[in-house]
């Protein structure tokens, strides 16, 4: 089979006709398009076009050699004639063109810090504004709920709390259990100087219920549930079942998000009461096998220092953290694009925004618990 063959023809003036034959395949020694690129320059060239009748076999190599070709002519502004190309090479190169290339690597230009700085903060401003937008809709669906006129699927809504409630419990329980015994153990060091060892009690019990007990427990339903609904409402968006509710006048607000937010409002503080014994239990057991003190002595200690106020700051705490991840995952989801990498990244900033809000909410309340005298 003859190797892949260039000749140059220049049929009219201003004209240039790129005929090619033989087998223009990346194993064969294919013509350089240099060449080409150097009648580019002739003076007075206008258009070019291709004649392919005498190409007997063809592949990528074809197509790079095509591409190099279309590009030198795109920069010179010259029109280029693709009829006589074959389809299948025209439906390639169209593909090709139709999806933009994405720089990578040492070929990535490096952004100024200005620029990246200002992109950063039109991010951030985007993402806050879309947060809000969609926590008023919800708050609207809340709304028509209240007043029975929304759609509400119930059975959806204890498939949710089942999901984010019970089946929770085991993450909960370890994580709040490590947190309990970190923070004894981080008092124990420092009260240990003073001996006031018995104070750990109180350190615990005030600092599990107020503080750690939700934010830890946010955390966890952050990277558990608000990704799993990021997920599912991202696969819905990709396989357009969110558009068939909206065709079917059914509202996404109120038939995807209200029963996720709700089962994770209604969840929270229970979790967050379960988290808090869990942390208190694991104080409990650094004191008396570290510090010489007796379980009645911790138990004692806890009840005395724990007040009304301090749970229910903290289960105030846990209910807006479960709406922030309820909102981040789903809003998330229904903006996802209509790929599987975008399900991904989705699913990812659904983890990522909850967890930002998640911090600026608690600081946020807690200069307010201040401010207010709790």
């Amino acid at each position: 089979m003859t190797a892949g063959q260039l000749s140059l023809d220049r049929p009219q003036a201003g004209s240039l006709q790129l005929r090619l034959a033989g087998s223009w395949r990346l194993r064969d020694p294919l013509p350089s398009a240099a060449e080409v690129e150097q009648a580019f320059a002739s003076a007075g060239l206008r258009q070019i076009s291709f004649d392919t009748s005498q190409v007997t076999d063809w592949d990528s190599g074809l197509l790079l050699f095509l591409r190099r070709v279309l590009r030198a002519s795109a920069a010179l502004h010259l029109e280029a004639d693709r009829s006589g190309l074959p389809e299948g090479v025209r439906r390639l190169l169209d593909l090709a063109e139709a999806v933009p290339e994405r720089q990578t690597g040492a070929e990535a230009s490096a952004e100024p810090l200005l620029a990246w700085l200002g992109r950063q903060a039109l991010d951030a401003w985007e993402r806050t504004r879309d947060f809000l937008a969609f926590l008023g809709g919800a708050t609207v669906a809340l709304g028509q709920l209240v007043r029975g006129r929304a759609r509400f699927p119930t059975a959806e809504f204890f498939l949710v709390v089942q999901e984010c409630g019970p089946r929770a419990f085991g993450i909960v329980s370890m994580v709040s259990l490590l947190v309990g015994l970190i923070l004894a153990f981080m008092g124990a060091i420092q009260l240990r100087s003073f001996g006031a060892e018995i104070y750990v009690a109180d350190l615990v019990a005030i600092g599990m219920t107020r503080d750690m007990g939700p934010i830890m427990v946010g955390i966890i339903m952050a990277g558990r549930t608000g990704a799993a609904f990021a997920a599912q409402l991202g696969t819905m968006t990709v396989n357009e079942e969110i558009d068939a509710l909206e065709t079917m006048g059914i509202k996404p607000l109120e038939y995807l998000v209200l029963p996720r937010m709700l089962a994770l409002m209604a969840m929270m503080p229970l979790l967050t009461i379960y988290g808090d014994a869990l942390g208190i239990l694991g104080g409990g057991l650094v004191a008396i096998t570290s510090l010489d003190v007796s379980f009645a002595q911790y138990a004692t200690r806890t009840w005395e220092a724990l007040e009304l106020r301090h749970v229910f700051t903290g289960l105030l705490k846990g209910s807006t953290y479960g709406v922030i991840v309820a909102l981040a995952g789903c809003l998330m989801g229904m903006k996802c694009g209509r790929s599987a990498e975008a399900v991904g990244q989705a699913t990812t900033s659904a983890v990522v925004m909850s967890i930002v809000f998640i911090v600026v909410a608690c600081g946020l309340l807690t200069v307010v618990y201040d401010v207010l005298g709790v």
